[in-house]
């Protein structure tokens, strides 16, 4: 038997205040991380180009380019997929859109498992929390499940991707609940409580867990023609209105009033 080839991914996100990018070639892997915002538009596509040209590594010669569809930054979204869309068109290559919470999930397994706070193989559910501003949180829950006969685990959703004010979330069931995001310095004492503190951990979606996820999106088949890139948004607004924005502070303050009398 042959060995399996050997895979070349680019991977990036644009979704938060952090660009991230990293290529891999098999088990060969460059990242790069700079600032995000409004200077990813203008510094995503040279750094793509100047990290791929440091890894040898021809655009045409990806099996796909990988990169967080969302939720998060609108205006980060739209640069992702639009930059991957021109890359992959350019090159002739699929895309391989990634949900960004489950990369902030992947991210803060990962983390633990590195720190020795959790085996690689063990259970655990992650509700990942994104800041979506607007005194909001992007939230989904997901659940990393042991492989029987593998050393390696796979995730499975646990609750759909949302958007809302903090205090509506609900913490998903398991044992093992791990919070990890963004959201804690902005919305920490209205997020649910954890056990300890020790369950809550910050996370980005890095370019690094996109590529770990990748493979098995990939076996899965969900690797789409560049023309089918799409960014997932969730929230349709992109701003409240001015009387918007106040009856949203006054609900929240008769919230605050009510739950401390």
């Amino acid at each position: 038997m042959s060995p399996s080839p050997e895979r070349r991914w680019l991977a990036f996100d644009t979704s938060t205040d952090v660009l991230f990018l990293a290529v891999a070639r098999g088990e060969q892997v460059w990242t790069q991380t700079l600032p995000g915002g409004a200077q990813a538009s203008s510094g995503l596509i040279p750094a793509v180009l100047a990290l791929l040209a440091e890894a040898d590594m021809p655009l045409a010669s990806l099996d796909a380019i990988v990169f967080g569809r969302g939720p998060g930054s609108f205006t980060g979204l739209r640069t992702a997929c639009a930059v991957a869309q021109g890359l992959a068109f350019g090159a002739d290559v699929p895309v391989l859109p990634v949900d960004t919470l489950l990369a902030v999930a992947e991210e803060a397994r990962w983390s633990q498992v590195q720190a020795g706070a959790i085996a690689p193989d063990a259970a655990l559910t992650v509700l990942a929390l994104l800041d979506a501003r607007m005194d909001e949180v992007y939230s989904a829950a997901y659940r990393w499940e042991p492989v029987p006969g593998a050393s390696h685990g796979r995730w499975q959703a646990a609750m759909p991707l949302q958007v809302g004010a903090p205090e509506k979330l609900q913490m998903p069931d398991g044992p093992m609940v791990l919070q990890a995001g963004n959201a804690f310095a902005a919305y920490g004492e209205r997020l649910p409580q954890v056990v300890s503190e020790g369950w809550r951990c910050e996370a980005l979606p890095t370019a690094a867990a996109l590529l770990r996820l990748a493979p098995a999106l990939w076996a899965q088949g969900l690797a789409v023609p560049a023309e089918q890139a799409m960014p997932l948004y969730i929230r349709d607004k992109v701003a409240n209105t001015t009387a918007e924005r106040e009856a949203m502070k006054a609900q929240i303050a008769l919230d605050k009033a009510t739950a401390h009398p």
